[in-house]
């Protein structure tokens, strides 16, 4: 990637969605509170229905900076799932808190200043860029993907079968050669748990998908920046650490409920992003019917064994 420097004023911002996961969000924004880099950090409670906001105000209580609290509580009305509290929160930063660039972080991420400030200057040297984001470091995922290309309707299939996604993996990911000798590539999409954006890009873009509560929020947003006229970019010099799906196994503890809410995130996704056929949502769902029956099968070896 080649570029020029810009001499754009930057001003960052983090949003952190929370859903009854008070513990784990505390622990981040203590852990970033005093990076200098962030301008503003913005929790948006997504109307917990445990003590977090309880929590998280005396969080905001606490903080104690000299002009303007760097820590803001944001309420929702209601879960409306992950992209419409990550809108609420980026709308927030750029609107009411005059960010430039918003990183939008799971609670269960850790990241070191240095990873914000490498994704800064890239937004500085390429004004094409509307999304950043860095490596993944997962424990229990070292395979986990950080960035892919945008998918046709089948390999949007394969992707999803736990057989099918051994077998035909490298067939609808990018190839090794093109991570080799670089700091950095654009990619199509990339993992959600943490990514910048550049914050008038993401509203001119339209943000998350509302209609999506959880799963494929990434190829939406991916499809929608490049339908702007904006890239993404991972940078392979720089990484963060997940604790893959805390949030999300603390929210829904039932495997086959959150296959339900993937099959109807990704039917919404072919619909209107893939212009899917009559035919081509019909054979999703019988696919969907043989996932279903792999997990059931898996399960019932794993309580055999």
């Amino acid at each position: 990637m080649a570029g020029k420097a810009g001499s754009m004023s930057m001003r960052l911002s983090c949003v952190i969605l929370n859903y009854n996961d008070a513990e784990t969000t505390e622990k981040l924004v203590r852990l970033i509170a005093d990076y200098e880099c962030l301008h503003q950090i913005i929790v948006v409670d997504n109307a917990s229905t445990d003590d977090s906001l309880e929590r998280l105000k005396q969080l905001e209580g606490q903080e104690n900076c000299s002009q303007t609290k760097k820590i803001k509580i944001l309420i929702a009305q209601k879960n409306g799932g992950y992209g419409s509290g990550n809108n609420t929160g980026v709308r927030y930063a750029v609107e009411k808190g005059g960010a430039t660039h918003v990183l939008i972080a799971n609670p269960d991420v850790v990241f070191s200043e240095q990873s914000l400030k490498a994704m800064l200057a890239v937004f500085a040297r390429h004004p094409e860029v509307g999304i950043v984001t860095t490596r993944i470091h997962d424990a229990r995922y070292p395979d986990l993907k950080n960035g892919w290309p945008l998918r046709s309707f089948t390999r949007e299939l394969l992707s999803m079968g736990p057989v099918s996604r051994r077998l035909f993996g490298r067939s609808f990911d990018y190839p090794d050669s093109y991570f080799q000798g670089r700091n950095a590539v654009y990619v199509g999409a990339v993992h959600g748990s943490m990514l910048m954006v550049d914050g008038e890009k993401f509203l001119e873009a339209g943000g998350y998908d509302k209609g999506i509560f959880l799963y494929e929020e990434e190829q939406v947003l991916g499809r929608r920046m490049q339908q702007a006229g904006y890239r993404s970019v991972l940078l392979l010099n720089q990484h963060y650490d997940h604790e893959h799906s805390t949030s999300i196994s603390k929210s829904f503890s039932d495997a086959m409920k959150r296959q339900k809410i993937r099959e109807e995130s990704t039917l919404y996704y072919m619909k209107r992003y893939l212009n899917v056929s009559p035919w081509q949502e019909y054979l999703a769902k019988l696919w969907f019917a043989g996932i279903r029956l792999e997990m059931r099968v898996a399960k019932f070896i794993g309580i055999q064994s």
